[in-house]
């Protein structure tokens, strides 16, 4: 490994404090170039490091790689290491509309979920919370009991470190106390598995793709998909997801497009015409 990706990485882990699982990702991205080629990172053309990179013919890992890369490249100017600053162009990916599921859709859904047991019941409860906060599920698995107040949501842990409070909907809340009342032990943590300890991101990824066949990620989508159908600003559905950039939630913009297409089909006289 050369002495400038050392540094580039002690500056990450120590300096921008980035987590041990980025860093080891920045590592393996970066350390294998060098390995690859071997040639320091530092001094590789532009040229040599485009014709390894384009072997990733999935644009998404492509421009992760190239994010690393051009983030090892703005420390190296800034650091002096080199005279000028290089940044790599990334690769265009299309935008894909995100996955949802209707009100009508997930209501279907769980009437089938057999409500006898406190496992029924907090997969009844998990759904509808999911739906019901647009929380991620990471957010929703780090739930403590004492996070639920009246009825408002305090997510401590969410992405970024930022914290918010949301409101839940009362047949959610509802559906908690009741799964919770079930349960024979208490415990701090919300979602427990049939051992009592706390759900697993595969356990919550069964438990929806059991009864809707998506991801809970979906549900989130589905969240702020009914909030932009119903009318609500853009910006207020940005500080409800806890998105740090507005632009991210503009995705859901497509819903409202969708909603005017759909009108001016229907309504206005000249759609009619062939």
């Amino acid at each position: 490994m050369s002495g400038e990706l050392e540094a580039f990485l002690e500056y990450i882990s120590v300096t921008r404090a980035l987590s041990k699982k980025s860093v080891e990702a920045y590592k393996g991205d970066l350390q294998a170039i060098e390995n690859e080629l071997n040639k320091p990172l530092i001094n590789l053309e532009t040229n040599s490091l485009l014709s390894l990179l384009c072997k990733y013919k999935n644009k998404r890992t492509l421009n992760r790689k190239l994010s690393s890369v051009n983030a090892f490249f703005d420390f190296c100017y800034k650091s002096q290491f080199n005279e000028t600053q290089r940044k790599l162009k990334f690769s265009k990916i299309p935008k894909l509309l995100p996955q949802f599921l209707s009100f009508n859709e997930i209501q279907n859904a769980i009437k089938l979920i057999d409500r006898s047991t406190w496992l029924g019941l907090r997969d009844y409860a998990l759904i509808l919370f999911l739906y019901a906060t647009g929380a991620r599920v990471s957010e929703a698995l780090a739930l403590g009991r004492d996070d639920i107040d009246g009825e408002w949501l305090h997510i401590r842990h969410a992405k970024g470190e930022k914290e918010r409070i949301v409101p839940i909907a009362k047949v959610a809340k509802v559906a908690i106390e009741t799964y919770l009342h079930a349960l024979e032990k208490e415990h701090n943590h919300v979602w427990c598995n049939y051992k009592g300890e706390r759900l697993s991101r595969i356990s919550a990824y069964k438990i929806t793709q059991k009864y809707l066949g998506v991801s809970p990620h979906v549900l989130r989508h589905s969240y702020a998909t009914s909030l932009i159908s119903g009318g609500a600003d853009l910006r207020v559905v940005q500080e409800l997801l806890g998105h740090a950039s507005l632009l991210t939630t503009q995705i859901y913009t497509h819903i409202q497009k969708q909603d005017l297409k759909e009108t001016v089909d229907v309504f206005h006289p000249m759609s009619k015409e062939h």
